[in-house]
């Protein structure tokens, strides 16, 4: 089964990060984190990629084309120039980078990648900046299970600010960056049927506004529900956390053993 990597867009919010390199290249732990996501499908056995490339896509291919030499190791035979590579990295991936538009939205990016996909067959997509604990193969049996067009990996957000509980104007309780389980947002990570290209219609339109909207109100848009970790890149302070937690031989969001997000530290952002 193909996976689609929405890395296209423009990362205004990452400014000083994105001016040269395209967001998804910006590194996690020494790693862009394209590939950071590319190990979350690797691990349960799915390699197969196609990036939907557009703003600086020239980074993206070469660094998938010089990939075997940027993240394997070398040896070098220095006086006849021979080199061997010394395997260091993750294995097997089969990955295209498609050019579809510097300005083009998500859903007109998932449209200009048909012709990549197998033709009748179920297909992947997240996007390349969420990182995240989720069970691939247990959102694919979830997929499949209920037969609709779409499912999207319904996630719990990380807290940002602190809650102050009121009784009248007395503080009756001051906790400090508690996740809110009833929240559920778009975590990515989507599983689609072939059928879902009928709602992708313009290029400029975002995957998030109409064909996902559409879909809900035909009932064909189903949610897998993690509640492991999960966290965006969405600005400098967010890049920042990914990277303390790097820090950790595995970091939270290679550890499949579906603790509720609860029981995780609060990321400080």
């Amino acid at each position: 089964m193909k996976t689609i990597l929405l890395a296209g867009g423009l990362g205004s919010r990452l400014a000083e990060e994105t001016v040269s390199i395209p967001k998804p290249m910006v590194e996690i732990g020494g790693r862009p984190i394209i590939a950071r996501v590319m190990d979350i499908y690797s691990h349960f056995g799915h390699r197969d990629f196609v990036v939907a490339a557009g703003y600086k896509a020239l980074l993206l291919k070469q660094f998938f084309a010089n990939y075997h030499l940027i993240a394997n190791n070398i040896s070098v035979a220095l006086d006849t120039g021979e080199l061997k590579l010394v395997p260091s990295a993750p294995g097997g991936w089969n990955v295209s980078v498609v050019d579809t538009g510097a300005h083009t939205m998500t859903s007109g990016r998932i449209r200009r990648l048909k012709e990549w996909l197998d033709p009748g067959e179920t297909f992947m997509c997240t996007y390349s900046d969420g990182l995240g604990n989720i069970d691939i193969n247990a959102l694919i049996d979830f997929h499949k299970s209920h037969g609709k067009l779409a499912t999207v990996t319904a996630v719990q957000p990380p807290a940002r600010f602190g809650n102050i509980e009121l009784k009248g104007d007395r503080v009756d309780a001051f906790t400090e960056k508690v996740r809110r389980r009833e929240t559920w947002i778009n975590g990515g990570y989507f599983v689609f049927e072939p059928g879902v290209m009928d709602y992708m219609v313009d290029d400029m339109e975002p995957l998030e506004q109409s064909p996902l909207s559409q879909m809900a109100r035909d009932g064909e848009l189903m949610a897998y529900r993690h509640e492991g970790f999960w966290h965006p890149m969405d600005t400098i302070r967010d890049r920042n956390a990914l990277e303390a937690l790097c820090e950790d031989d595995t970091p939270p969001w290679l550890q499949f053993d579906a603790k509720p997000s609860s029981d995780y530290p609060a990321i400080a952002i």
